[in-house]
């Protein structure tokens, strides 16, 4: 009778190897997730890349956590953003938080969509970062991630030279590079004992230095003496180059009232011209003002240059359109006639307007030359009809011929001081 083969066991070195191979499967699968349940390490990875991506040493000196339940998450704490060898990081972050979708993941890059970003407690040396800036080849360009879920910033600094803005907050629903982006943006201003807190709706044409940047919202200037509440619009286009970080046609509005312990003035103010940022100094040369407002307030047009670096320097060459009848007269001839009158004002100080300034009126053949501080002028003014009708300036007084009752003057020249002349 015959009987059906025995059937064959595969060959033993077979075996061992398919063994092996499962084997080392197991062991590799094993690492992978004990390597992966190592934060430290997935985040050490995420930022060594990053940072490999723009020129920065990346660091994470706090506890690091992630989650792959849903959308993963990564949380990375006290972290360093350091340009190589440099003395003071670009970037100081309390806690960074991502939220990556895994088409993200498994991209390996490729696709740059990231649900959230949140960083409590960043800390910018904007020194730093324009050094930086300044390493990236020209092609060294950052590519920008979609954020469908946002961006969120709170407690947030910026440092500068001699100046910096702190508790910022930012609020931005969602991010698209090639989209236009809107958001909201607070904080505080310091600069010596002048402050100032602003919360204004940002809006952005698009992600990149090319886009064009417009701005709304509420701001005050603080400062031992007076207060500054204003309602500041302004617009421009990014600028970043050799000259600085900035706006091309920086274009400014603003109602504001300026609020002293007697008085309150409201006016308008107008500036425009390429506003800039370089090695701690705010500059815009050539700079456009109009002021308009009404007593105390002249209606004003003028053009010059701002500059501010440790103090403010303001240059302006204009006209006004006719001498405010609330402040001191002019001496004649000056004060004969209505046409609008031709001045140069210099001012050199801190924020609070407190240091010297020097105007010039010119007026035909005529010019009146003072030096003054402006709040001095401003208390005196408040207190003019019970105090001394002089104003607190120095200066001088000039007009080829001065009539009055009775004789006419040539060649006058006049001298006035606040204070004392010294032997």
């Amino acid at each position: 009778m015959d009987t059906a083969p025995a059937p064959r066991s595969p060959p033993a070195g077979r075996g061992r190897r398919l063994w092996l191979a499962l084997a080392a499967a197991l062991v590799l699968l094993v690492l992978a997730v004990a390597w992966l349940a190592q934060p430290p390490r997935v985040a050490g990875l995420i930022l060594d890349r990053a940072g490999a991506a723009l020129g920065l040493e990346i660091t994470a000196g706090g506890v690091s956590e992630y989650s792959l339940r849903g959308t993963p998450t990564l949380v990375v704490r006290d972290l360093v953003a350091r340009q190589p060898g440099a003395a003071w990081p670009v970037l100081r972050a309390g806690r960074v938080y991502l939220s990556l979708p895994w088409s993200t993941l498994r991209s390996r890059g490729a696709d740059l969509t990231v649900e959230r970003v949140e960083l409590d407690a960043p800390r910018l040396d904007l020194g730093a970062l324009q050094r930086w800036r300044a390493s990236r080849p020209p092609s060294g360009e950052v590519r920008i991630p979609t954020l469908t879920g946002g961006l969120h910033v709170v407690r947030g600094e910026v440092i500068g030279a001699g100046w910096s803005v702190d508790g910022i907050a930012i609020s931005m629903p969602s991010l698209h590079p090639d989209r236009a982006v809107a958001g909201r943006v607070a904080g505080r201003f310091r600069n010596g004992g002048t402050t100032m807190p602003f919360d204004l709706q940002v809006a952005l044409t698009e992600v990149s230095m090319a886009a064009s940047l417009g701005a709304s919202g509420i701001a005050t200037v603080v400062t031992p003496e007076w207060r500054m509440p204003m309602r500041p619009t302004f617009s421009g286009r990014l600028h970043g180059g050799d000259d600085g970080i900035g706006l091309d046609r920086f274009l400014l509005g603003a109602s504001a009232r300026h609020l002293s312990a007697d008085r309150e003035l409201a006016f308008y103010l107008g500036l425009a011209g390429p506003l800039r940022y370089l090695d701690g100094v705010f500059l815009i040369d050539p700079l456009g003002v109009a002021l308009r407002g009404a007593g105390l307030v002249p209606r004003m047009d003028a053009a010059g240059r701002f500059e501010w670096q440790d103090g403010m320097t303001l240059n302006l060459e204009g006209t006004l359109a006719r001498w405010p009848d609330a402040w001191p007269s002019l001496p004649a001839p000056l004060d004969a006639s209505d046409a609008p009158l031709a001045f140069a004002l210099d001012h050199t100080g801190p924020a609070n307007l407190s240091g010297p300034t020097r105007l010039r009126l010119l007026r035909g053949a005529s010019t009146f030359d003072a030096r003054f501080h402006l709040p001095d002028v401003l208390a005196w003014s408040s207190q003019l009809d019970s105090g001394n009708p002089l104003p607190p300036l120095d200066g001088s007084f000039a007009t080829p011929t001065l009539e009055i009752p009775g004789a006419t003057l040539h060649g006058v020249e006049i001298e006035f001081r606040d204070a004392p002349v010294d032997d």
